[in-house]
């Protein structure tokens, strides 16, 4: 499969390829990573004090109320920005560099949501057997709605930031091969799903769908030599899921509707397959609306 417009997209990243700068920049963006879920600890704990904190920090860890779902998005902030900070570092290249063309990026990213939100609305008609219950009172998700969306845009950003991005473009500068610099990034993307503490027995499935997913957002990459498109796909899906419809359980805090099934029900299983099929399909969407436009 030929990805002219890669190479472009991974040009910035070839002037400084080792491995061990790329193994020095994945440390710098764990560092980073922790220091911006330190800072908002610390936030939590200057603006509510020492039992608020202890409560806040217990809410984010379910993730089953508005602002406890949304300090957890925020906890993102330090793996959008270390990548930033190692390419700059390590790999002497301006951080602008990791997302592409700005204009195609930005066109990429709308065509890819207008995309999912028609793919995604004809998938709602499918029949299934589960059932949906109100979780918020529609003026209180409207007003959480615009900080939400920031909250989505920044957790999907940072991850293809890294992802697609920092790790995508320095393997690609260093190795030829796609198993390498596509499936790599996509099976580590995958890994850190692995919840089984939350999802039970269905943990591998939803890896396996986060590994496909992971595959069609480094494709799409690839294809179009910017983020927009992966960021576009990523973002509408998310949205999809948090803000909308959300699994009963840990980040259902901001969801307009939850199912009455969890992650770890045996039952979710066929609609895992689903979703990794609806996934294809829109993938395939996207990439069609892409190089038209």
């Amino acid at each position: 499969m030929q990805y002219t417009a890669h190479d472009p997209f991974v040009a910035p990243a070839r002037a400084r390829p080792q491995i061990w700068r790329i193994i020095i920049g994945l440390i710098m963006v764990a560092a980073v990573y922790a220091l911006g879920i330190a800072v908002v600890f610390g936030g939590i704990f200057v603006a509510a004090g020492p039992d608020g904190a202890e409560r806040w920090m217990a809410e984010m860890i379910n993730a089953t109320g508005p602002t406890g779902t949304l300090l957890v998005l925020a906890t993102f902030i330090g793996m959008a920005v270390g990548p930033m900070v190692a390419v700059s570092a390590f790999h002497d290249r301006s951080p602008a560099t990791l997302f592409g063309a700005m204009p195609r990026t930005a066109r990429h990213f709308l065509i890819a949501m207008v995309v999912c939100a028609l793919a995604y609305s004809l998938s709602f008609l499918f029949p299934n057997d589960v059932t949906i219950s109100p979780n918020l009172e529609r003026s209180l998700w409207l007003s959480f709605l615009p900080l939400a969306l920031v909250g989505i845009l920044l957790q999907t950003g940072a991850e293809e930031i890294l992802f697609r991005g920092y790790l995508q473009q320095q393997l690609a500068a260093r190795f030829r091969s796609p198993i390498l610099w596509m499936v790599l990034p996509s099976v580590l993307f995958a890994v850190l799903h692995y919840q089984p503490e939350v999802m039970g027995d269905n943990a591998i499935y939803i890896v396996l769908a986060a590994g496909l997913f992971g595959l069609l957002a480094a494709d799409l990459t690839a294809v179009t030599g910017s983020l927009g498109a992966a960021w576009g796909f990523h973002f509408a899906n998310n949205v999809v899921a948090i803000l909308i419809v959300a699994l009963d359980g840990p980040l259902s805090g901001l969801a307009l509707y939850t199912a009455d099934i969890s992650a770890s029900d045996e039952a979710i299983r066929p609609l895992i397959f689903l979703d990794m099929g609806t996934t294809v399909a829109t993938w395939v969407l996207i990439r069609l609306a892409v190089k038209r436009w």
